[in-house]
């Protein structure tokens, strides 16, 4: 078995006993109400965290959209679920699919765009789509869609998290993910080596709407209700700090900048008044002394940890 292999597995197998842990403080209500909210929100925050990065950090695009994809998966999924009476997984599924379908459509046209411009082109897609939204009475415009079934636990929340992150990470550490972080850094270059940039973006541009539509399908399933308010541009703005606190194009620092923002945010519920100012005065602070993010491009790896525990100098020696 190489290297990598036995890497995922001992992954994998770590993350089993984090949810065995979790799962089990949850049982025995250890962890009440407010905090298994924040728990399941910060699996959704890593998908989406997760899946922007591939579009901004390992594909090099810019994009500011990816609450109007989210939109797309919680009323897709939702219509899906109350009118149709879908099961929940066929309903996650319809959401992912749809807002990737739109992300192949839009990305076709936008992705010829570069830097601010693309930013602003998916700024101003994420609010067609939530005034769209807003002016549709079948799925309760502005009040919103309501009494949709709460199907999202925390299993759901943390197993799709695990396969969104395991198949983001299959996919950069493939030949297109390859092809994708050439695009990255030198696009003139990746197109002269016969690269087809136009195909890689828009694949990894779908790839990240599909899954941001995913997390879209369980926002709406666990809070009962799909409201255009949840998906204003701050929301994008939300998920864009997050990655590029963790660091851009790092999966780990996707994690660890969902899981520090969603943290602060749940800590700071207490202070309303001062929630905002302290919260953009950590971010400060952290971008003054960190501005590549707490990981940079680096991954959190075994191979690292073995460095501080001179696991690395040993390998050295035998070599």
């Amino acid at each position: 078995m190489n290297t990598t292999k036995k890497n995922d597995l001992y992954i994998l197998g770590a993350s089993i006993l984090v949810y065995a842990v979790i799962q089990g403080l949850i049982e025995v209500e250890f962890i009440g109400a407010f905090w298994l909210l924040n728990v399941i929100l910060i699996c959704i925050n890593v998908i989406l965290s997760a899946s922007l990065n591939l579009i901004n950090g390992f594909t090099g695009q810019f994009s500011i959209g990816h609450a109007g994809f989210m939109a797309v998966g919680a009323y897709l999924s939702a219509v899906l679920s109350v009118k149709m009476q879908m099961p929940f997984l066929v309903a996650i599924l319809a959401g992912g699919l749809g807002a990737g379908f739109l992300g192949f459509v839009i990305g076709l046209p936008t992705l010829r765009l570069r830097g601010d411009y693309l930013a602003i082109a998916t700024l101003g897609l994420g609010e067609i789509i939530r005034i769209t939204i807003l002016n549709i009475p079948y799925v309760g415009g502005a009040s919103g869609f309501m009494g949709i079934p709460r199907h999202t636990t925390f299993t759901w929340a943390f197993f799709i998290m695990l396969f969104t992150l395991f198949f983001i990470k299959n996919f950069i550490n493939s030949s297109h993910g390859r092809a994708c972080i050439s695009v990255r850094e030198n696009e003139i270059a990746a197109e002269a080596m016969g690269v087809d940039t136009t195909k890689y973006k828009v694949l990894a541009f779908t790839i990240g709407a599909s899954f941001a539509g995913v997390a879209g399908a369980l926002f709406s399933h666990y809070f009962y209700i799909a409201h255009p308010a949840s998906f204003t541009f701050m929301r994008s703005f939300d998920i864009l700090t997050m990655v590029v606190l963790g660091g851009l194009g790092s999966l780990t620092g996707s994690i660890a900048g969902a899981i520090l923002l969603t943290f602060i945010s749940a800590a700071l519920a207490s202070y309303p008044e001062w929630r905002m100012v302290i919260y953009s005065l950590l971010l400060i602070i952290l971008m003054l002394y960190r501005p590549q993010g707490i990981f940079g491009s680096k991954e959190l790896s075994l191979k690292l940890f073995s460095r501080f525990t001179g696991g690395g100098k040993r390998e050295h020696a035998k070599d």
